[in-house]
């Protein structure tokens, strides 16, 4: 290979295959780098040892295919270059054959400076040829093979289950397949194995795994694609523990495999203390946790400021930013994006000259030293500017989902763009150094959709509920726990799970509580009703995301930086040209027409 070449090799045979990275012509001598996925040698042809060798050299081009027969020599010590492995090392030629011409590529793979994005969708072939892409290919590669080692020693059977299924619209929009031979039906492809999965349960196979392609026809952004790969597994009898015991394990094989060291266990909270704390149920733990500060403030204060009396007020503390400019001040208000009646105060410089008794407790309450940056968020005190919160939980409810919500997103704004600029903080983070894992759990069991006027599955209909929070399933749903829990890293969520319904009687009580009728939940999921009447056993699981996992590790801020072929935001792939319209003959096979709207 062209990066296996050493200085212990120097005086062998060898033969190199693969692209011209580079041709330098020196008159009575022509270097070529030679490039595979493992790196680059140089290779030497002397017009004045083989002329007719060094004529055929002269033909090559950047991105010919060829293979190099010759010796490996030594070089000298004033050619060395220590910036590749095979840098002491190079191949003289005694043969030279071009497998294959290539036309002039649109950008090199070796081009410091990369083109936009979609001209590397475009020519994608090319752009996988990238040092950086090919590390990152392979890095995805060991991560998988890690979390399947894993696995299959802790017993766990991995297990295929069917792409071409029956649509059970959940959440996101389903991709259907027409069936040809049954005209007017659908197969749909999965946004997650989830009821197999299940079934496998009650088949017997009680530790289940696989590394899964998935389907959701949804709008893309940074960390999602209309295709993706997830680490699907599930137990029989598991208690959560047990659950977040096997992700941690193959969590630590998978950075392993990426070159870094993570200690589990995962620190966990609930739901709750998530919103209160973070604003999020994802938090980054690499930023301090907001404090409610309200009892910093006399009751005049609080009508001064036009605030309630009765939402929290929210200390957002941002460690060693240094004290900001009026310009980067103001550049801080379009970064606020409000819910509900939440309100910012971002000159705390301001409040400390207006109120200085209750600025100084809240600097004490917050644990704030001198070069950190403070913004406050409040609830407003006018009237109306308590909003709603649908089906956030009762706890959080009474101090304001709205105001932490909205505190918990400029949180993560500040320290992306203030505290990354003072070295404090990154959006990845420092591979390897600052790795924050966290166990949330106890989510809602429901939420409140405003527009189908009807509560919801806030994770999927077959999370089993808190037992203690059965009996408010019909009186007060938004109460209702579910035993649900998400793995998050520096503020991404790596996956999620739950503990799953295993008796009918329950999951009909939950499909009921969403507002279906035994006949809609007959015929939407009968075919499961009816297997778990057969003796199901307890049973929960998980699935976590091998693109965003992969994504993080290698430093990148796109999932189609470890997708060797991806889709554009806009769910296009530029290299195939898909999706495309079909002839008219095949639409008449499947019994289609289209209709443009």
């Amino acid at each position: 290979m062209c990066g296996a070449l050493r200085l212990s090799d120097a005086g062998k045979p060898a033969v190199l295959m693969g692209w011209v990275n580079r041709r330098r012509d020196l008159g009575n001598l022509i270097f070529v780098d030679v490039r595979d996925r493992t790196g680059v040698t140089q290779v030497v042809f002397n017009k004045e040892r083989n002329p007719a060798l060094h004529a055929k050299a002269g033909e090559l081009r950047n991105e010919y295919v060829i293979a190099a027969l010759g010796k490996i020599r030594q070089r000298v010590p004033d050619t060395v270059n220590k910036n590749i492995p095979t840098g002491e090392v190079e191949l003289i030629a005694e043969e030279l054959r071009i497998l294959n011409e290539a036309k002039q590529p649109p950008f090199l793979p070796g081009d410091t400076v990369l083109p936009n994005e979609e001209l590397r969708l475009q020519y994608r072939y090319i752009d996988l040829r990238r040092e950086a892409m090919q590390r990152n290919i392979e890095l995805r590669h060991r991560v998988a093979i890690a979390i399947r080692d894993y696995l299959s020693a802790q017993g766990f059977f991995e297990i295929e289950t069917p792409f071409m299924t029956r649509s059970t619209p959940e959440g996101a929009r389903d991709y259907l397949v027409p069936s040809r031979v049954q005209p007017g039906s659908f197969y749909a492809l999965p946004q997650s194995p989830q009821l197999f999965k299940q079934i496998l349960m009650i088949s017997g196979f009680d530790k289940y795994f696989q590394i899964v392609r998935c389907f959701r026809d949804e709008d893309l952004r940074a960390d999602r694609q209309p295709e993706f790969t997830q680490i699907d597994l599930e137990m029989s009898y598991p208690q959560p523990e047990r659950v977040w015991e096997v992700v941690e394990g193959f969590l630590t094989a998978a950075f392993k495999a990426g070159g870094h060291e993570i200690k589990p266990p995962f620190p966990r909270m609930s739901y709750d203390d998530a919103i209160r704390q973070y604003g999020s149920d994802k938090p980054d733990m690499r930023l301090p946790a907001m404090t409610d500060v309200r009892e910093a403030f006399a009751p005049e204060n609080l009508q001064t400021l036009g605030v309630s009396a009765t939402l929290p007020v929210v200390a957002i503390r941002i460690p060693r930013v240094g004290e900001l400019s009026r310009k980067e001040r103001d550049d801080i208000k379009p970064l606020f994006k409000a819910k509900g009646g939440a309100k910012l105060f971002e000159d705390f410089k301001r409040l400390e000259k207006n109120f200085p008794e209750a600025t100084s407790a809240v600097r004490k309450k917050a644990g704030t030293e001198a070069d950190d940056l403070i913004v406050i968020v409040a609830g407003d005190g006018k009237p109306g500017g308590h909003p709603s919160e649908g089906g956030v939980k009762p706890e959080v409810k009474q101090h304001d989902h709205a105001v932490y919500t909205s505190a918990g997103l400029l949180r993560v704004a500040l320290a992306q763009r203030y505290a990354a600029k003072h070295g404090a903080f990154s959006k990845t983070g420092d591979p390897g150094k600052d790795y924050r894992f966290l166990w949330v759990t106890d989510f809602p069991m429901f939420e409140y959709d405003e527009e189908g006027q009807r509560w919801a599955a806030a994770h999927h209909p077959f999370t089993s509920p808190h037992e203690r929070d059965m009996d408010k399933l019909e009186s007060d749903p938004g109460a209702v726990r579910a035993l649900a829990y998400d793995v998050v890293l520096n503020g991404t969520e790596l996956g999620s799970g739950s503990i799953r319904i295993h008796r009918q009687d329950i999951q009909r009580k939950i499909f009921h509580a969403l507002g279906m009728t035994e006949e809609e939940a007959r015929a939407r999921f009968g075919f499961f009703l009816e297997a778990l009447e057969y003796g199901t056993p307890p049973h929960g699981g998980i699935a976590l995301g091998l693109d965003r996992i992969a994504m993080i590790l290698a430093g990148a801020e796109s999932l189609r930086e470890v997708i060797p072929f991806p889709k554009t935001a806009r769910a296009v792939d530029l290299m195939v040209d898909a999706p495309t319209p079909v002839s008219e003959a095949q639409l008449r096979e499947l019994g289609i027409q289209v209709k443009k709207t």
